[in-house]
C-alpha cells in the first residue's frame, strides 16, 4: 500500500506537505491540497495505509428519510451506530446531493474528510458515487446497490428474492392464482431486482405472469392511480407492492374505489416499514431487520479493516401477517 513518503516522493514535497493537505491544514494552499488528494487517490492510498483505522466512519444517505423512528433509515442509522461507536469510532451522518458529488470524486472526499470508511444508503443508478464505487480504493458499504468485482465494496440488505418468494407462495396458499405487482422507481437498482424477483417467484410456482397485472412508475400516487384500476379491471385478486408507502397508497385508493381489503383484492406490502400497523387494515408485509441491517453495515467495513472482503450480506426476510390478504373468495 502506498504510504505519506511515497506520495511526497511523487510530487516532489515533504511528508509534511502531504500530511497537512490530507488533514485540510490552513497553511497549505487549495492548489497543493488538491495534487496532494488528486495524487493519493491516483496511488491507492487510504487512512488504513497508515497501519490504523482512523476513528471516523461516514454514513452518507440520500433520497430517504431517516430523522423520526417512523422513517425507513432511522433504525439501519441506529443500528449501525450502536455497532460502531461501542468500538470507538465516530460515526457521521452526512446528507449527500448531487452538487457534491460532481464536485469532487468519492475516495478524494473520504482523505480530505479523514474517513475510514463509508456506508452508503438511498443512491440510485444515475448517482455519479455509485458508478464511483466499481473502481473506488475507500472501504464501503451499499445498501440494496452493488459495485461487482470491487473487494472494497459490499453490499447489504435483505434476500430480496427470497421476499418474493414469500409473498407469492403466501398468496398462492390463500389461493390467489391473478397475482398483481405495483412497482416504483425501476432507477432504483432494488426496485429493478424486487420486480425481476416476483417475476421468477411466478415462474417457480408455476404461476401465469401477466403483463396486465404489472404496474410501475417513479412516482407513488402515479402508480397508484394510474396502474392500480387496470389491474383490478383485469381480475387480479391479490397485489404484492414493491414497498409499504405504495401498498399503503393503495389500501387508501382501493377504499376511495369502493374495493374492500381484503375482501375484493389481497394488498401485501415490503420491509415492514412502523406506518403498516396503522394502516386501514393492518397491512401485511415482507419485513427486513432494519436494525440488523445497519449492524451488519458496520461488520462488513470492520472485516475489511482486518483484510476480510466480503462481496454481499444479506439478511433473511420474514412474512408479517396482518389484515390485508385474505383467500380468495369464489
Amino acid at each position: 500500500m502506498p504510504t505519506l513518503e511515497d506520495i511526497a516522493h511523487a510530487l516532489g514535497v515533504s511528508k509534511g506537505t502531504v500530511s497537512k493537505a490530507l488533514n485540510m491544514a490552513e497553511d497549505v494552499s487549495p492548489a497543493m491540497r488538491h495534487a496532494v488528494v488528486e495524487k493519493a487517490v491516483e496511488m491507492g492510498y487510504t487512512r488504513n495505509s497508515r497501519g490504523k483505522n482512523s476513528p471516523k466512519l461516514a454514513i452518507f444517505i440520500c433520497n430517504m428519510d431517516y430523522t423520526n423512528p417512523a422513517d425507513f433509515g432511522y433504525d439501519i442509522l441506529m443500528g449501525f451506530r450502536k455497532a460502531a461507536e461501542p468500538d470507538g469510532y465516530e460515526v457521521d451522518i452526512v446528507p449527500l446531493d448531487k452538487e457534491t458529488q460532481n464536485t469532487m470524486g468519492y475516495d478524494a472526499y473520504m482523505l480530505q474528510h479523514n474517513y475510514s470508511g463509508a456506508f452508503f444508503l438511498g443512491l440510485t443508478l444515475s448517482d455519479p458515487w455509485l458508478a464511483e464505487c466499481h473502481t473506488c480504493t475507500s472501504p464501503t458499504v451499499l445498501l440494496d446497490n452493488q459495485a461487482t468485482n470491487n473487494p472494497r465494496v459490499t453490499q447489504v440488505g435483505v434476500d430480496n428474492a427470497a421476499g418474493m418468494r414469500i409473498a407469492v407462495s403466501y398468496l398462492k396458499s390463500l389461493g390467489h392464482t391473478r397475482i398483481g405487482y405495483l412497482g416504483g422507481d425501476m432507477g432504483s437498482y432494488v426496485y429493478r431486482v424486487r420486480y425481476d424477483a416476483f417475476h421468477q417467484a411466478l415462474r417457480e410456482f408455476d404461476i401465469k405472469s401477466d403483463p396486465d397485472l404489472i404496474g410501475t412508475d417513479p412516482k407513488v400516487m402515479a402508480c397508484v392511480y394510474h396502474r392500480l384500476p387496470r389491474l383490478l379491471e383485469k381480475g387480479c385478486t391479490a397485489i404484492v407492492c414493491s414497498h409499504d408507502i405504495l401498498a399503503s397508497s393503495a389500501l387508501t385508493y382501493c377504499a376511495e374505489l369502493g374495493k374492500s381489503v381484503p375482501n375484493d383484492i389481497s394488498i401485501l406490502g415490503f420491509d415492514d416499514i412502523p406506518l403498516c400497523q396503522y394502516t386501514a387494515p393492518p397491512l401485511s408485509t415482507i419485513r427486513q431487520d432494519r436494525s440488523q441491517i445497519g449492524k451488519s453495515a458496520y461488520y462488513a467495513l470492520f472485516n475489511q479493516f482486518k483484510g476480510i472482503s466480503l462481496a454481499s450480506l444479506l439478511l433473511h426476510p420474514k412474512l408479517v401477517c396482518r389484515n390485508s390478504c385474505a383467500p380468495v373468495q369464489p
